[in-house]
């Protein structure tokens, strides 16, 4: 038991994770990319061996148990949107995006909803720059380029935490056109 413990925190001091820090509540996160929605609904992908392979291929990600959770709002007499909660783990510890998307199937809006400790003034200054925004309208086959348009205008590790943002929207737009879109309903 104790040396299990050992081995810990000698990964914990190697990686020097901090403790994950909530931003935004998903709760409010879900309200603010589905707005107007008044009743909402989860869809649960499992994956197959073959369909996980071919997400971590593209994307380098492998959802926790090889299941995607999609969650849909609605209101009385239509769909207001869909959005996935994608992690991006770093050597800094993990950062949580919520990506919110339109009916038409172009990205609403995103949310980051957690960082840790470490991270989250990086990724409170590279989301003061406006990162966000440039997802906004991005569709399934886009490569988010948030990091890239930001990085004459702020420092070096909040342009890197802006990349690790940039490929949790990546993650989030091959999984919505691939496993929410393309499925068959």
């Amino acid at each position: 038991m104790i040396s299990k413990f050992l081995a810990a925190m000698a990964v914990a001091a190697v990686l020097h994770i901090t403790p994950t820090v909530v931003l935004v509540q998903r709760p409010d996160a879900v309200k603010a990319l589905l707005p107007g929605a008044e009743a909402f609904f989860a869809r649960e992908v499992h994956l197959s061996n073959t369909d996980a392979h071919r997400l971590h291929e593209a994307v380098d990600w492998s959802p926790e148990d090889g299941v995607l959770t999609f969650y849909t709002g609605k209101t009385a007499d239509r769909v207001a949107g869909a959005l996935v909660f994608v992690r991006v783990d770093t050597p800094h510890g993990p950062v949580e995006v919520a990506v919110g998307f339109t009916p038409a199937g172009a990205i609403g809006g995103v949310v980051v909803t957690k960082a840790t400790v470490e991270t989250k003034p990086w990724v409170l200054e590279a989301l003061r720059a406006g990162l966000v925004d440039g997802y906004k309208g991005l569709k399934p086959g886009s490569t988010p380029a948030g990091a890239a348009a930001l990085k004459d205008r702020i420092g070096a590790l909040p342009a890197y935490m802006a990349g690790q943002l940039d490929k949790g929207v990546a993650r989030a737009l091959l999984a919505y056109g691939t496993f929410y879109r393309g499925a068959k309903t």
